[in-house]
């Protein structure tokens, strides 16, 4: 199979669409020799940060000098963004390989795994060959039914801030859906929980005692100072800490990384305290409140829920004070249109908007009318594309100016192309 048959097989996939269970997976991955269980865990569930606390975890453990892999969804440009090794994407030939070697077995099966499902089986064989000492796991959607769960009990599960969202497969309570996060918990495992709120502490701590495991709440982060360029807090023992990534919410995703390597560190793991100041130092998690250029000052973001959207808007109270911002926006339309617009639009002067490259988007237009009629916000034009929409943006904004581009993950691939950064 060439790089390119895979590509064309993983498409065709994307129509099986989402069907929560384990069975496909456990079947699939016995016919493949059972990778998962030659490897060592970090799993990581959540609503939201579960990506930045993975990508903190992997370049502390990497600094460590552990042979890391790194799996994330979705990806922004290429499919082997979803496995990485030391760092690294893998090669199109490896991507290509694990694809033929998954596929052969998934023809076999009487009932056709959905891509997510053939994707997660391809990153264990994938890790597996390349020896990796750990692989962080990132869940791709809730987690007690979610494809990555058929691990064995990891070193650490660790779960990030909870939100409402996928309220259709994963209830439409906080309770309901921590309870679904919570799922990865393992009998006799050790648990991070980096969401202080009291309802997914108190379903976290309910399901620790009920499987022998051990809960440890991420204790929280206090803020220095901030620019473009990272920013410096303290915690725990280390005093004043670097982090490379920008935001609020980030902090609390450092906290909860750092807890993590705390109790690695307590079942032996060797990691210097050095390897942790240089992990966060140098982390990078794009497409997460990204500065791509200055002057005016342009930032990416995929954030496409209502939590994320919050964590947009304070971020850009925080960093830029008292100032309006010009949006490029565009979203699904299957998403909370008000609770991603309500955050946003006391902060919007203008808005130009796209359709992002989705079958569930919402048109450019109707973004536009709904604008309208919900929030009386008239500043806002469809655009034919990304690059039209940020020429007429950067055509009307001065030197200080703020643009923000955000509403979609689907964008932020085409982005950071237009700014080279997809290399």
């Amino acid at each position: 199979m060439t790089y390119e048959e895979a590509l064309a097989y993983l498409a065709k996939t994307e129509m099986m669409g989402t069907r929560l269970g384990l069975d496909r997976m456990r079947e699939l991955l016995e016919r493949l020799g059972s990778p998962q269980r030659k490897l060592k865990f970090v799993h990581v569930a959540g609503t939201n940060g579960k990506g930045s606390t993975a990508a903190l975890l992997d370049a502390c453990l990497r600094q460590a000098g552990f042979r890391v892999g790194l799996y994330t969804s979705p990806h922004l440009a290429r499919y082997n963004e979803r496995f990485r090794v030391d760092g690294k994407p893998i090669s199109d030939a490896a991507l290509a390989a694990v694809t033929a070697r998954v596929k052969a077995e998934a023809d076999r099966l009487p009932e056709s795994p959905t891509q997510f499902e053939l994707l997660t089986c391809a990153a264990f064989c994938a890790f597996q060959e390349a020896e990796c000492g750990l692989v962080v796991l990132e869940v791709g959607l809730g987690g007690r039914l979610d494809a990555t769960n058929v691990i064995p009990t990891p070193e650490a599960a660790v779960i990030t801030r909870i939100g409402l969202e996928h309220t259709e497969l994963l209830g439409d309570t906080l309770e309901a859906i921590a309870r679904e996060k919570a799922g990865i918990i393992k009998s006799g495992g050790a648990v991070v929980l980096g969401d202080p709120a009291e309802a997914v502490v108190r379903v976290a701590r309910e399901i620790c005692r009920e499987r022998g495991a051990a809960l440890t709440l991420a204790p929280p982060a206090a803020p220095v100072s901030r620019s473009l360029a990272g920013q410096r807090f303290r915690w725990g023992p280390y005093g004043e800490l670097t982090l490379s990534l920008l935001g609020p919410h980030q902090l609390q995703n450092a906290a909860t990384a750092l807890t993590t390597l705390e109790v690695l560190r307590a079942k032996g793991w060797q990691i210097p305290e050095e390897a942790v100041r240089e992990g966060l130092r140098t982390a990078v998690w794009p497409g997460r409140f990204e500065c791509v250029s200055t002057r005016p000052a342009i930032l990416i973001d995929g954030g496409h829920n209502p939590q994320c959207a919050e964590a947009i808007a304070a971020s850009l109270r925080d960093y830029f004070p008292g100032k309006k911002c010009r949006f490029l926006m565009g979203v699904l339309a299957d998403k909370d249109f008000r609770g991603i617009f309500d955050p946003l639009i006391p902060l919007a002067d203008q808005i130009a908007a796209v359709t992002p490259d989705s079958s569930r988007a919402l048109p450019a237009e109707d973004l536009c009318r709904k604008l309208g009629e919900e929030y009386r916000f008239f500043r806002a034009a469809p655009c034919g594309s990304i690059r039209e929409a940020l020429a007429l943006l950067r055509k009307e904004a001065g030197p200080e100016d703020v643009i923000c581009i955000c509403g979609s993950l689907y964008m932020v691939g085409k982005v950071r192309e237009i700014f080279g950064l997809n290399g």
